[in-house]
């Protein structure tokens, strides 16, 4: 009997480590469904629908294991609201990012950071930035960005399941008020947890939910660090997608806030669509098997590249 227990437990414990190491559709689906939800009002800077995202976030670093970077999970800080074109009264809200951490296992690599990142806020009841700016309706952006929050969460459960192959250290960041000029990520990077200098590269994944049929994932940035563009472009076959590798074209979301202080990038989408800011960017249009196999590309695009024993060098765009 005393065998018989021990084997269940042990074949327990087994299935427990496969189903937090592994990324899957449900878990995806999961954080969406909770994320982009109606009772989140669009999770605006400063009200308690982005509280109560940026609260899930940590309930789930810590169900994973990952650690905070020093004494918080969060990095609180004040940001500007974009108003209507005539509107001269500018409001300022008290936010937040959601750091996590991993620590490298290579005694010397490990004091080098890899950051990925996703913003989780987005635009509340409308406003501004709205594609319909005088509808006030919900906006939940579910693509914008439910599924870039919720990918990564999945790539960092997985990251910190097999941590002690990682030589580099991660630094896992949800950002706040991107949708209102990127300030989480500035204020990141004007207020680094570690200096500038050991960030090799930061990947961003912002509208990552809507994989067409042709399996086509979208990034900018492969060719700012040295080997970038090989590696991207050899993963599409192995995971099953047809990888857009651009070398620079960054384009306009979190990543940019790095780029700008020479630190190498990969910003990943998989393109636009009518519902981009507007209330109808709902969490039933997600592609959760494509979601899926962005997640396995990044982290496979990731942990390369964190344990590469070469350095991670800055290579700048050549402007002709």
């Amino acid at each position: 009997m005393k065998k018989i227990f021990l084997v269940a437990l042990c074949t327990t414990m087994s299935t427990c480590v496969i189903a937090q190491s592994a990324i899957t559709e449900k878990e995806i689906k999961d954080h969406i469904w909770y994320l982009a939800s109606p009772k989140m009002k669009g999770r605006f800077p400063g009200t308690p629908g982005n509280n109560k995202a940026a609260d899930y976030l940590v309930k789930q670093f810590k169900k994973s294991g990952i650690s905070p970077f020093g004494n918080s999970y969060f990095q609180e800080f004040t940001a500007k609201i974009r108003v209507k074109k005539g509107v001269t009264d500018t409001p300022y809200v008290q936010t937040k990012n959601v750091v996590g951490f991993i620590e490298g296992s290579d005694p010397q690599l490990k004091n080098e950071f890899i950051v990925i990142g996703a913003h989780y806020d987005h635009l509340g009841m409308g406003g501004a930035s709205s594609k319909k700016p005088d509808t006030v309706a919900v906006h939940p952006g579910a693509d914008d960005n439910a599924s870039g929050t919720a990918a990564l969460l999945e790539i960092s459960e997985k990251l910190a399941a097999n941590k002690a192959s990682l030589k580099r250290s991660i630094i896992i960041i949800a950002f706040s008020a991107e949708e209102q000029g990127l300030l989480g990520s500035k204020y990141f990077t004007e207020h680094p947890l570690v200096p500038l200098s050991q960030i090799k590269l930061m990947i961003n994944m912002d509208m990552v939910g809507r994989m067409n049929t042709e399996k086509h994932l979208y990034m900018g940035g492969a060719a700012s660090f040295d080997g970038g563009m090989e590696l991207m472009k050899s993963l599409g076959p192995e995971i099953g997608i047809n990888p857009v590798v651009n070398a620079y074209d960054v384009g306009g979301s979190d990543h940019v806030s790095f780029y700008k202080k020479n630190i190498p990038v990969l910003g990943f989408h998989t393109g636009g669509h009518p519902q981009y800011h507007t209330p109808e960017d709902d969490r039933k249009l997600i592609n959760i098997a494509g979601e899926k196999l962005v997640c396995d590309y990044i982290y496979e695009a990731l942990t390369r590249i964190a344990n590469r024993n070469e350095p991670i060098l800055f290579v700048p765009e050549k402007k002709m």
